[in-house]
């Protein structure tokens, strides 16, 4: 009996390899450029005592070993605070930016057995390095898996999750940064809410608002089901018990994604205004609405609406403007193809795209009842990218007609792609006119759309093959350029 390979496991192995590959590639191009290049700041070694440190541990740690050294001189950056809240808890106002995920799971799992001869804070950064690398290689597999549920197109969402393993962020998901732990969290909660598994999609993306802050913002994928939920059974099941039972349980599990962010809010303020003397409360403290995050953000690295907005920051803006104008291309292209969706937020959708199964139907039994039809559009995608991938590797691109594309309920314009899209657009802005505008490679880089619509591009050669080109040639540039900066203390992202 011959036994047929699956396409779908041979991808996921080869998204594995591609993700283990690039993350080989990024260590080794940081350990090569460290030692090539004189680092601009060489004071990543300096290690002050934690304020509760006792005589003897301080002592024990000013005498550091060459491998000491070597590794503690890659904590630069806000590398510096995750390892410190890690080490000595959050001892300044200032750290509280730092979410504390990572720093817990680098005390966690931090080797100390196997590596007894090192001080505490190199095994914090090995731990650090060790659990972002397998995190990262974990969320290109969400990812795919992400990918494969929503395109229901497996070459493009193989393309997207290989663009993924060498995005433009690179480097910081194989730093001691949260980029990684968020993108397994985020990734991992989406692909389990378009399964259905709706506890297990929350928690996961609950942690990730407890890894980075734009995780709560993933309370609008549970925001937008409800509403088409409560919309469905309100206006077409005429049932209003149902519509309120479905507005609470969304409601419910909106804040379960935003409690762990404001649990630690509370923490601080717990730490930095109770219990104080009058002349030490800080301001933030008097607020009506006592957030120390947005306080921070404000009061020491001066973040707020178009506050960024200055001439001397034009190099900042012209750093980000490949990602943003990705994101921004992403969107309206989005926007011009399906105008009839997205302006109408997925409501006026066709019947054959609500038979679908859609992340924000109201009955998740109706992707059952379809189950034929969707695998005869299915055969019909493949026989298409047959003869696609024929005439490419023919060299004869002209034969590869546009009117030949997908329709437009599937892939990258499908409905189904209509809450990330807004997701995208959503964060893109706030990078764009709120935030330290540079950070906008690495804050929008586990965003799906990015590389599902990167990966539509360069699936029709015969419209779009330069802008392919382009996009790879501008990852490769920031995995190279953000290498060799930001490992030697140089203002990358």
């Amino acid at each position: 009996m011959v036994q047929t390979s699956n396409p779908h496991h041979n991808h996921e192995t080869l998204v594995l390899k591609s993700a283990i590959y690039s993350r080989i590639l990024l260590l080794t191009l940081i350990i090569f450029f460290r030692t090539l290049v004189s680092p601009y700041d060489t004071s990543a070694s300096l290690n002050p005592p934690c304020l509760t440190a006792t005589t003897t541990a301080v002592a024990n740690d000013t005498h550091r070993s060459p491998i000491a050294s070597a590794i503690e001189n890659g904590i630069v950056w806000d590398s510096v605070y995750f390892v410190r809240a890690a080490e000595c808890g959050y001892e300044y106002e200032q750290s509280y930016a730092f979410l504390p995920f990572l720093p817990l799971t680098i005390s966690f799992l931090s080797p100390s057995t196997l590596f007894s001869f090192l001080p505490q804070r190199s095994l914090f950064a090995i731990s650090a390095y060790v659990i972002n690398n397998l995190a990262f290689v974990l969320a290109a597999l969400y990812f795919y898996r992400v990918s494969i549920a929503i395109l229901k197109d497996p070459e493009i969402a193989l393309r997207a999750t290989v663009l993924f393993c060498f995005n433009p962020a690179s480097i910081f998901y194989s730093s001691i940064y949260s980029e990684s732990l968020y993108a397994v969290l985020s990734l991992g909660g989406l692909y389990y809410f378009v399964s259905g598994k709706n506890n297990l999609a929350v928690l996961l993306l609950a942690l990730s608002g407890c890894a980075r802050s734009n995780g709560v913002l993933n309370a609008g994928y549970i925001c937008f089901q409800t509403m088409h939920r409560a919309y469905h059974a309100l206006f077409q099941n005429k049932n209003v018990t149902l519509a309120l039972q479905i507005v609470f349980v969304g409601a419910l599990r909106s804040a379960c994604i935003f409690a762990p962010f404001m649990a630690f809010q509370a923490y601080g303020y717990y730490n930095m205004c109770v219990g104080r003397f009058p002349d030490e409360i800080r301001p933030w403290c008097k607020a009506r609405v006592p957030l120390l995050y947005n306080y921070i953000q404000s009061h020491y690295w001066g973040v707020g609406f178009l506050r960024y907005f200055q001439l001397k920051q034009l190099p900042n803006f012209l750093l980000a403007s490949p990602i943003l104008s990705l994101a921004f291309f992403s969107v309206v292209h989005y926007a011009k193809s399906r105008p009839q969706i997205f302006f109408s937020l997925g409501f006026d959708t066709t019947i054959e795209e609500k038979s679908r199964g859609v992340v924000f139907l109201s009955e998740d039994h109706s992707r059952f009842k379809v189950a034929g039809s969707v695998e005869k559009s299915s055969v019909r995608e493949e026989h298409f990218n047959v003869r696609r991938r024929k005439n490419v590797i023919k060299g004869d691109v002209s034969n590869v007609p546009i009117e030949s594309e997908p329709a437009a309920g599937q892939g990258y314009l499908s409905a189904s792609v209509l809450p990330f899209v807004l997701h995208l657009g959503f964060m893109a802005g706030t990078a764009f006119l709120v935030m330290h505008v540079q950070v906008a490679t690495r804050f929008l880089s586990a965003s799906p759309p990015l590389y599902w619509f990167a990966s539509y591009i360069m699936t029709y050669p015969a419209k779009y093959y330069r802008w392919g080109y382009l996009v790879w040639a501008y990852s490769a540039a920031y995995i190279l350029l953000g290498s060799l900066l930001f490992s030697n203390f140089y203002p990358f992202t």
